[in-house]
């Protein structure tokens, strides 16, 4: 595969790791860099506009649903409460944990369904991302 091919592969792969579905754009950012280095600035620009994008998906989806209380007798309710009162208690700067794993995807549907402001919440959901995705290309080279 090319470079070009290479950072295509890692965006999609950055923004599907953002949304509800299973994945991590980790490995695939840690192989584009050891493979070619010169594509180490690309690549994290590519990785952190995918996984950003990725992220304001689950932002719309929770702008989408109707306001319900999560049910905390499920996992994914004890999930969505916990997120949501993060969300609730520290506002668009609680965005920059939007990486983390398990509460990132809820924690970005909690935004949404709060209605957060959107260009904040975008704007420390990247400087999140990018903080994270700067310890894996560090790691790469």
């Amino acid at each position: 595969m090319g470079e070009e091919g290479s950072l295509w592969a890692l965006f999609i792969s950055s923004f599907l790791a953002a949304t509800l579905l299973p994945g991590g754009s980790e490995t695939v950012l840690f192989a584009v860099v050891k493979l070619n280095a010169g594509l180490a600035w690309a690549a994290l620009a590519v990785a952190t506009a995918g996984n950003t994008l990725g992220g304001m998906s689950s932002y719309a989806i929770g702008r989408l649903l109707p306001a319900t209380a999560a049910d905390p007798a499920t996992g994914a309710g004890r999930r969505q409460t916990r997120a949501l009162g993060f969300a609730r208690r520290y506002g668009t700067p609680a965005l920059l944990g939007a990486w983390l794993p398990f509460i990132g995807d809820p924690l970005c549907v909690a935004a949404g369904w709060l209605r957060l402001n959107w260009l904040g919440v975008a704007s420390f959901m990247a400087l999140g991302k990018l903080g994270r995705y700067l310890a894996v290309i560090w790691v790469a080279l």
